[in-house]
């Protein structure tokens, strides 16, 4: 009989490194949606816009892309502090952990409002709360929580009191704006933003930073992120992947459903965000199937994306191709702050000024050449520093002293 032997600890990290590359990449893309500020006017003539193409691959992304990675990184982050409590880190050192990241979290909110690290952090102290519950707890308590904006949605629909969080925070984000950049509308701010200096972005950034935790608690994203880091926290504490031959049944049985059930329900997504109009905003019956098919689209698909990630990366091309990305993953919050940094220059007034000019299209293209530059680069910066910048402040920060960068 042959000896099923265990994952070693090294191939782990090398995989989930890669993963988290590959979710960083589609990150990129989904958000470039934001930092692009394209709206599909049509008075706008760009040789970077073609109406046809952009419609398309706009539908595919919503289908193919939105909310699945940040599921997947949402998982690796429950997995690595899965991790790093089975290597025997202290609690307190896994807090001082997510306070730092907190903390790197609001300084990227003055670049970008639509920051995730700062949320993750925050919702990083709500998983550890979770961290003696047995595996069937946790997954139980998953998946009530992933299916839960369906309920949540329902409920604010007939009783509007329940949005009051979402509808404060937007207020106070008025308010703010109205304070800091002098902006009362909209209308206002689209014309501030299209002439604002980098100074002017980073103080509308404050005020950003309530409508996006105003967005968040309106499409329930809590829930949705913590049932995410509580199943990557299981995947972590049993060492699901670490025995993969063994449970190589079970990831095929995630793929497969995954892809039955989380493509038709992302093809219904992609079909209702694309309509005309603002059902899910304004609570409407729309809304709510929008609501149930992103629920049973979107963490199922993202699922069967790990679990074909999985597959590939056991064989000996898939192992290598995968690897290539997996420095970018090695100093992923780096990357992403660098995303933040390129994606302001490229589109924004003080830099290159291209917002509104590029589409869909385009945008994904250029994702693609910024994330090859990116392979290319943490290749080199790994090859001669143990961490990527931002992971040396961070690493630093958490045990008090600096980290030896250089390698020996």
């Amino acid at each position: 009989m042959q000896t099923i032997q265990p994952t070693k600890n090294s191939e782990r990290e090398l995989f989930l490194d890669a993963l988290r590359g590959f979710a960083i990449l589609g990150i990129f893309i989904a958000n470039l949606a934001g930092f692009s500020h394209f709206n599909g006017d049509a008075n706008v003539v760009s040789p970077w816009i073609t109406e046809r193409w952009d419609d398309i691959t706009e539908f595919f992304h919503i289908m193919l892309i939105e909310g699945k990675f940040y599921s997947i990184f949402s998982l690796l982050f429950g997995w690595g502090i899965a991790l790093q409590l089975k290597r025997g880190a202290q609690l307190s050192t896994i807090r001082r952990r997510l306070f730092i990241m907190l903390l790197l979290g609001a300084f990227h909110l003055l670049i970008w409002s639509g920051d995730i690290v700062f949320f993750y952090a925050l919702v990083g102290f709500v998983l550890l709360l979770f961290r003696n519950c047995t595996n069937k707890t946790l997954l139980i308590t998953a998946g009530l929580l992933i299916l839960s904006p369906i309920l949540l949605y329902w409920l604010k629909m007939n009783y509007p009191i329940l949005n009051y969080p979402a509808d404060l925070l937007r207020n106070t984000g008025i308010q703010v704006d109205q304070a800091v950049i002098g902006v009362k509308s909209e209308e206002e701010f689209n014309v501030f933003i299209h002439n604002a200096s980098w100074l002017d972005i980073a103080k509308a950034n404050i005020g950003g930073f309530f409508f996006r935790y105003s967005h968040l608690f309106f499409v329930s994203r809590i829930p949705k992120v913590l049932g995410m880091f509580l199943i990557g926290y299981f995947i972590g504490r049993s060492d699901f992947y670490k025995n993969l031959k063994q449970n190589k049944k079970i990831v095929h049985w995630v793929i497969a459903l995954g892809l039955l059930i989380g493509l038709p329900s992302c093809f219904m997504l992609a079909y209702y965000i694309t309509r005309p109009g603002s059902a899910y905003y304004e609570l409407k019956i729309e809304g709510w199937y929008e609501t149930i098919a992103y629920t049973m689209g979107v963490v199922p698909l993202a699922l069967a994306y790990v679990g074909l990630f999985m597959v590939t990366f056991q064989t000996q091309l898939g192992h290598k191709l995968l690897s290539v990305v997996s420095p970018v993953g090695k100093m992923a919050f780096t990357n992403y702050m660098m995303h933040s940094l390129i994606g302001s220059f490229v589109f924004l007034k003080p830099g290159l000024n291209y917002g509104g000019w590029v589409g869909p299209t385009y945008y994904t293209l250029f994702a693609i050449a910024v994330f090859t530059f990116q392979i290319v680069l943490s290749t080199i910066w790994l090859s001669y520093f143990n961490y990527g910048p931002v992971e040396w402040v961070w690493r630093s920060l958490t045990y008090g002293k600096r980290q030896p960068m250089l390698k020996t």
